[in-house]
C-alpha cells in the first residue's frame, strides 16, 4: 500500500498515531511472550519517527506528539 505524503502536521500526526498503535500491539505481543520493547529500542523508534517527519519536511513536528499514543 502506498500512502501520499502528509500535507500538514495534523495529517502527519494521524499517520504516526496509526503507526504508534501498531507498535502498541507489537509490545503487547512481546509482553505476552515474557518480554517487551526495551528502553533503547523505544528511544530508537521515537528517533525514527522524528527522522521520517523531517524527511517529509516537517522539521518542527512535535517529537512527543509523533508517538503520543504509545503504551511502551
Amino acid at each position: 500500500m502506498f500512502l501520499l505524503q502528509p500535507s500538514d502536521p495534523a495529517s502527519l500526526y494521524v499517520l504516526t498515531q496509526a503507526a504508534t498503535e501498531e507498535f502498541n500491539v507489537l509490545d503487547e505481543e512481546f509482553v505476552a511472550a515474557g518480554s517487551g520493547i526495551e528502553t533503547v529500542a523505544r528511544e530508537w523508534i521515537c528517533e525514527e519517527f522524528r527522522f521520517v517527519a523531517s524527511a517529509y519536511g516537517f522539521t518542527s513536528a512535535d517529537a512527543e506528539e509523533l508517538t503520543a499514543g504509545r503504551d511502551w
